[in-house]
């Protein structure tokens, strides 16, 4: 069983300023998770942003979770 990590607040501004909040939520709840867990386990503010940004590329785009292909993601 995976922990549940909580979402950062400036996490939560950057999906709602980049009006991405519906599609994280559209995501697969072990993704939201794991996307959450891996920008808060940077040590580094520099790495924390530099995957946040990654995160929301990706969700911007869709098809794709963690560099990988995500077909069931792709935007119609």
């Amino acid at each position: 069983e995976r922990k549940l990590n909580p979402m950062p607040r400036f996490v939560k501004e950057a999906l709602e300023a980049n009006k991405l909040v519906e599609d994280f939520k559209n995501r697969p709840a072990y993704q939201q998770n794991d996307y959450i867990g891996w920008i808060n386990r940077a040590k580094r503010e520099t790495t924390k942003h530099k995957r946040l940004n990654q995160m929301l590329d990706e969700l911007r785009k869709g098809g794709v979770y963690m560099n990988m292909t995500h077909p069931s993601s792709a935007k119609k």
